[in-house]
């Protein structure tokens, strides 16, 4: 018999952790958070994570587990989220994943493709490149062969972008096409549902989140990251907000200009989840709008159980 799984996903500022909040409480169970920023201690209001209250309101796994010069990948997400969905499954409750991380999604729906070997010289000669020239050069690189991955990633995910170059040399194929192809087993029924906004009221949140979180102290927040020793070398700051203000803090540009660029890299952020997310078939879709709408999601989705 299958075990089910409720996936809430979409993109940035659409309401998925208040959605998720509602489902978790009515059905008594436990989140699993799908997002690769919110897994890392000490980036709190960059990343929107929940607050204190939302967290003590429900139990979350998977935020605030590794240290920001800790890498983490969709495959340790993947075995992870299996484990605590095991544990939940146990208990006899129905696991609700929440996230905009696309890939940890896949990755848990489907299985992870990882097995195309490494080459390690290749490797260390693309991380040459890129000191050299910079993250949009190896992005380029890769549109060249794999415009479909390409697509689908931002110059500061140069880690997934070295590793897509260095699966199409040793494979010749694109790594989307060998994902696609494998496939793991597995006795649970995922349920996944999204929230749609209209795309300017989509972008009208995203704007007056980044106000709150200027307001909130987010530039006290990344100040303290720097002075831990944390910059733009390790991934978990390579992330839309805190490479902005770090700039702005290095002299680049002036601070309302800096607050405009994280406005417009989370607006860019957002059309290219919603992008990835509506080439899923398997995601049901709730319009947003208002407080009533998720409330109609949650009901919906019960009914579904």
């Amino acid at each position: 018999m299958e075990r089910k799984v409720i996936i809430i996903s979409g993109a940035t500022a659409s309401g998925k952790t208040t959605l998720s909040l509602k489902l978790a409480e009515q059905l008594q169970t436990e989140i699993i958070s799908a997002d690769s920023r919110q897994i890392y201690k000490l980036l709190d209001i960059g990343t929107a994570k929940p607050d204190k209250a939302e967290l003590s309101r429900i139990k979350h796994h998977l935020i605030d587990c590794i240290e920001p010069w800790e890498n983490y990948s969709a495959a340790q997400f993947e075995k992870d989220a299996l484990k605590i969905i095991a544990g939940l499954h146990k208990a006899n409750k129905i696991p609700v994943v929440v996230g905009g991380t696309g890939l940890y999604i896949r990755a848990l729906t489907g299985g992870i493709f990882d097995t195309a070997g490494t080459d390690p010289e290749y490797r260390e000669q693309l991380d040459k490149l890129r000191i050299e020239k910079g993250n949009d050069c190896l992005l380029e690189m890769l549109r060249e062969v794999d415009p479909v991955s390409a697509e689908k990633l931002l110059p500061q995910n140069y880690k997934r972008i070295i590793r897509a170059l260095e699966v199409f040399r040793i494979s010749g194929e694109p790594i989307w096409k060998l994902q696609s192809e494998h496939h793991r087993e597995t006795r649970i029924e995922f349920m996944q549902f999204g929230i749609n906004w209209e795309r300017q009221g989509l972008y009208d949140r995203i704007n007056r989140r980044v106000d709150a979180m200027m307001e909130a102290g987010f530039l006290e927040e990344v100040k303290q990251l720097l002075d831990m020793g944390y910059d733009l070398s390790y991934n978990s700051m390579n992330t839309v907000g805190y490479k902005e203000l770090i700039r702005y803090l290095e002299g680049k540009y002036p601070l309302a200009e800096a607050v405009e660029a994280i406005k417009q890299a989370s607006r860019n952020y957002a059309k290219r989840q919603m992008t990835w997310f509506r080439g899923d078939k398997e995601i049901v879709w709730f319009e947003a709008g208002g407080k009533q709408d998720l409330d109609d999601a949650v009901k919906s989705i019960t009914e579904k159980l």
